[in-house]
């Protein structure tokens, strides 16, 4: 089952972006073009205000020019040389320089990559990578020209988009009336998925005692095991990274001074925390209060948490005393109306559809936003690199097309 698993969104540096969304573009405004040559050239640093605009593999591996990129896929070639044909090296190698010059151009910080690459033609982009100085593998002008040619009919739905419709697509974004979702309100699309992942009796104190645990274990062996399978690895690299930064000593202290830092009391329950309506007694809705957790928050302190969680139980061996203990505290499956759904199965994805459904079909102003989309433009979600273990990026996106189709039809 673990192959199912694709490389998410959820890493801190593209989260710590979005906190500034407000301010993204207004900055960009003022910042002097890149010209194509630059753009195209490996060993370009692209600055901002002073500092270079990095970009990712995984998400969470940071490159600052795509010519230190290089060096990562000779290594990762090097690395799986014994256990991967050739076949499979020059398939993997591929995949990450796209995603490495996909993550350049559609920067999370910078517009004007994207700006550049598609303020020029295709025929232009061939001519600027031929009359390059510098080495660049077999592949890198096709992975320009595929990029190029991808977002010249694409739409990126994320939450600091320059476009409204972009916004809006986002499961961030924030619903001042609220989103009916089996059975409960909550403040957007983003704190349904994270507050769902929590089973209904999980406190905080069950969250504090397991980062307790985690935090005094000794990880080492634990990773060598999947960094030594190229299969493993290779099938679920985005997932492994993930682990890897949140297993840290520093980011499990993290988890715990977020969730103190919101003031979150021991026995209060996690899902219920993320709702509008905090516990099952109480009647009052926060309408008319802020939320208690913007949707960038429920990534970071939620989202993050509960995968980090879910994905220590599917990688682990299943003698390891570690899963009896997850299990113990409900971090085997989704707990949802009675339903126990696999965290990576297809069943617990199909959910996604069914939120999409009640924000653009069930509410107006959401339809008509989605519908007004052209079709020749395809909904898509990308983030630095990332995708997600839970709700993959390509089933996500087919969500939204599938979505924009029947507001269509209505």
């Amino acid at each position: 089952m673990l192959k199912q698993l694709a490389p998410k969104s959820i890493c801190q540096p593209i989260l710590a972006v979005c906190l500034f969304a407000g301010t993204f573009f207004a900055h960009s405004l003022g910042a002097q073009q890149i010209s194509l040559p630059s753009l195209v050239t490996p060993s370009t640093v692209i600055s901002k205000n002073g500092q270079p605009v990095t970009f990712a593999i995984h998400a969470v591996l940071e490159f600052k020019s795509l010519a230190e990129v290089f060096p990562y896929i000779d290594s990762q070639m090097e690395r799986w040389k014994s256990q991967l044909g050739d076949s499979e090296r020059q398939t993997l190698r591929a995949q990450l320089l796209r995603q490495g010059v996909e993550s350049r151009v559609i920067s999370m910080i910078d517009e004007r990559p994207l700006e550049t690459l598609l303020t020029h033609t295709a025929e232009e982009l061939r001519q600027a990578i031929s009359a390059l100085r510098e080495p660049a593998p077999a592949g890198y002008a096709e992975a320009f020209l595929a990029v190029q040619e991808k977002w010249k009919h694409a739409l990126n739905g994320w939450s600091a988009s320059p476009s409204i419709a972009g916004r809006v697509l986002s499961n961030w974004y924030p619903i001042e009336e609220g989103i009916g979702l089996f059975g409960a309100t909550y403040d957007s699309t983003e704190h349904f998925w994270q507050a769902v992942k929590f089973h209904p009796d999980t406190t905080v104190k069950d969250l504090t005692d397991l980062l307790d645990i985690l935090a005094g274990r000794d990880w080492k062996p634990w990773f060598a095991r999947l960094d030594d399978d190229a299969k493993l690895y290779v099938a679920n690299a985005y997932a492994v990274e993930f682990l890897r930064v949140n297993l840290t000593t520093d980011h499990l202290r993290g988890f715990r001074d977020e969730l103190r830092r919101h003031g979150l009391q021991p026995a209060e329950h996690a899902r219920y925390a993320q709702q509008r309506i905090p516990e099952p007694n109480q009647v009052r809705a926060r309408t008319n209060e802020p939320f208690r957790f913007t949707a960038p928050q429920e990534k970071i302190i939620w989202g993050d948490l509960a995968d980090l969680l879910y994905l220590v139980y599917a990688f682990s061996p299943p003698a390891d005393p570690l899963r009896k203990t997850l299990v113990d505290h409900h971090f085997d499956y989704v707990y949802l109306g009675g339903r126990k759904l696999g965290f990576i199965s297809e069943e617990f994805r199909s959910v996604m559809l069914e939120v999409f459904k009640a924000k653009y079909l069930q509410i107006p102003r959401f339809r008509e936003v989605i519908s007004s989309i052209p079709m020749e433009i395809r909904i898509e979600h990308y983030l630095n690199g990332g995708d997600s273990p839970d709700i993959p990026i390509p089933v996500y996106v087919g969500y939204l097309n599938q979505v924009r189709d029947l507001a269509r039809a209505h």
